[in-house]
């Protein structure tokens, strides 16, 4: 993963609604949640949750998708393994680890 997707999608979750937004799309799935169910579940209105989204689409953790009349927002799964991998391809200085590896993320199974 390039290192400027890295710091962006670290910008972008280092704001507490963001982060929230985010861990809510991640336990929802590849289906992802409407915007106002979004908006409902954390206490956000609707133009700081448009901002907040609108940042975490920017940093590729978060993609929408038009579904009739409303917005379906979803983590993208791909994106989020990829940080995770970045951030510790190097543990242990290169040796073997006792953590255990986390498995790839993709969502709810199907």
């Amino acid at each position: 993963m390039d290192s400027n997707l890295v710091v962006r999608a670290l910008g972008a979750l280092a704001h507490e609604s963001r982060l929230a937004i985010f861990r809510a799309l991640v336990v929802a799935g590849p289906e992802g949640l409407p915007a106002g169910e979004i908006a409902q579940q954390l206490g956000l209105s609707p133009s700081s949750l448009s901002f907040h989204l609108k940042d975490l689409s920017h940093a590729g953790l978060v993609t929408g998708q038009q579904q009739g009349r409303f917005i379906y927002y979803s983590a993208n799964f791909d994106a989020m393994n990829g940080l995770i991998g970045f951030l510790t391809e190097n543990c242990c200085a290169g040796g073997t680890c006792d953590a255990v590896a986390a498995p790839q993320c993709r969502g709810a199974a199907t």
